[in-house]
């Protein structure tokens, strides 16, 4: 059993939770991710590391309450348990292999949406320790959706904000803010973009027309976390990836992006039923008991 010593509401219907995972935080890195399974019948859900402490063995996550397992995940209090925590699974961030000289003074941009803000602050964590210059751009639909803004200021040397509402930072979306960082003179030696399909798929678009190396996360395709359901095949450059074993990080400029969004839309109809059967339950039964 893996239990939760931390809970923290973090925006409406998105949690962060600190998991008791000794072997797990001794080996993760960056940009990898880990499967939980909240009882003895429950799904298996992929949830990319948002942090990890050697020293005290615990491993952060980020949970967004969108479907009826994340939301039964979301439910579980501090002091209770995860039955399964298994990982670190996937390959690490490609700058992880570099040399300390290959990092330092260069300039890495991270552009986070949503919760993608989760997984890029232990790869901010990991390249300014090397020294690499970190400018960030985070967005969301509107403020209260903008998660770990202050954790991330902190460790970065420019911070940007943008909202689609104009209620926190520039009105407009991301890759505005990339357009005019790019029209004032800032390079970027790496781009790495992590949140909604569309929103990587426009800074893909963006970058490529710059010709900036750009790294995308592929996380919200995994489905079993071990490449033999199939669910998570993406094409990268013509050839068949699989997101859990050969990602989630790909070259952005060679991800079919129109196939990925495809494959996202067959699952939204079955994910909805069995939302509202999730639904019904919590409200019934505690976690262990629910089928």
């Amino acid at each position: 059993m893996f239990k939760i010593v931390k809970k923290e509401y973090l925006a409406p219907d998105i949690y962060l939770m600190e998991v008791e995972a000794p072997r797990v935080a001794m080996s993760a890195k960056p940009g990898q991710f880990v499967i939980v399974r909240a009882y003895d019948k429950g799904e298996r859900i992929p949830l990319t590391v948002a942090d990890f402490d050697k020293t005290r063995g615990t491993v952060t996550i980020v949970i967004q309450a969108l479907g009826a397992s994340t939301r039964i995940i979301c439910s579980l209090e501090e002091g209770e348990s995860f039955i399964d925590f298994a990982g670190p699974l996937g390959q690490p961030s490609e700058f992880t292999l570099f040399e300390p000289e290959e990092i330092k003074g260069k300039r890495y941009l991270f552009i986070a949406g949503g919760v993608g803000a989760a997984p890029i602050y232990p790869q901010i964590k990991f390249l300014k320790a090397l020294g690499a210059s970190i400018d960030i751009i985070l967005g969301a639909r509107s403020k209260e959706l903008l998660i770990l803004s202050n954790e991330i200021n902190n460790m970065c040397n420019n911070l940007y904000v943008s909202t689609n509402d104009g209620s926190a930072g520039y009105k407009g979306f991301v890759t505005d803010v990339l357009e005019e960082l790019i029209s004032e003179g800032n390079q970027y030696d790496f781009v790495i973009a992590i949140g909604p399909i569309m929103m990587m798929k426009s800074v893909a678009n963006c970058t490529k027309k710059y010709a900036i190396p750009t790294i995308v996360s592929l996380n919200s395709l995994m489905i079993d976390g071990t490449g033999m359901c199939g669910a998570c095949r993406v094409s990268v450059s013509g050839k068949t990836k699989f997101t859990c074993v050969d990602g989630p990080e790909f070259n952005a400029h060679e991800v079919d992006f129109d196939e990925v969004l495809c494959r996202l839309n067959m699952y939204k109809t079955e994910e909805g039923i069995k939302l509202k059967e999730a639904e019904r339950k919590l409200h019934k039964c505690k976690i262990g008991r629910t089928a």
